[in-house]
């Protein structure tokens, strides 16, 4: 692994020692978790809808708060994080989601500027008065991702895929030490699915950032987690690197056999 660059802080580690999360109206999200992510590693979670992939990735910076357990990430303890610690948890602990979350009516580099917020006071943020090196770091991000050359471009000019790479360089801006992705790809088409995952797999190995990111398609899991995390009801049911999770591996995860809905890249049948 390369050492970071970009003013990268080295990944973080997560624990999860016996976390168990049930939702007011009686769901249970997660039943006896307990794993751990080392600083620097990218994993895959995996399973079927409603499986705990969501409630997983955001009880680990508090989007999800857990209902009994522990979970560390780097010197943080989710059960005692309150007010200034969550902020600064949450600072160092970026968030991808699958419908993007940009501000369409600014431009690409405003978008990515609001990964300092944690770092601008209001005053300067209102007005956009953003400091040089700001500024400096969200073109280095736009960079990673190759798309420096949409900076001045408005939100909503962009193609999907586009806006998921604006996405992630907002996230990098953060300096963060974890990224997590909730289903980065569930919107895009086939060939642009493996863009995003490419970046997002530099990212991990050329900065050290932690990266976990939940993912529907069982190939894109094997083929961009350095390991595999598969959830069924709650419960850790495969915990392994992904080249070593087989069909039969993936039907304990589901429950069923395999469909063509459950790869991106499934075969074109001819008749």
């Amino acid at each position: 692994m390369t050492a970071p660059t970009n003013g990268a802080r080295t990944g973080a580690a997560i624990v999860f020692d016996n976390v168990n999360v049930s939702y007011p109206n009686g769901v249970i999200g997660l039943q006896d978790v307990s794993l751990s992510i080392a600083p620097g590693e990218m994993v895959a979670v995996v399973g079927l809808s409603g499986a705990g992939k969501s409630t997983l990735v955001r009880t680990i910076n508090g989007l999800v708060p857990i209902t009994s357990g522990e979970i560390t990430v780097g010197e943080h303890r989710l059960s005692t994080a309150r007010g200034k610690e969550l902020r600064r948890l949450r600072s160092e602990v970026g968030m991808i989601f699958q419908s993007f979350n940009l501000a369409k009516r600014t431009t690409v580099l405003n978008n990515v500027l609001m990964g300092r917020l944690y770092y601008t006071s209001a005053f300067r943020s209102l007005l956009g008065w953003w400091k040089k090196d700001d500024v400096e770091l969200a073109m280095q991000s736009l960079e990673r991702v190759e798309i420096v050359n949409k900076a001045y471009t408005s939100a909503s000019e962009l193609s999907g895929g586009q806006q998921q790479r604006v996405a992630i360089a907002r996230t990098l801006s953060q300096r963060p030490r974890v990224i997590l992705a909730d289903e980065p790809t569930a919107s895009l088409d086939p060939p642009t699915s493996h863009v995003v995952m490419r970046d997002l797999q530099r990212i991990n190995s050329e900065l050290g950032i932690t990266v976990v990111v939940n993912l529907h398609f069982l190939d894109l899991a094997r083929r961009y987690g350095q390991r595999l995390i598969g959830l069924r009801d709650g419960r850790v049911v495969f915990d392994g690197p992904g080249a070593k999770a087989d069909e039969k591996v993936f039907e304990s995860i589901y429950g069923r056999s395999l469909t063509a809905e459950d790869v991106l890249d499934a075969p074109v049948v001819v008749p």
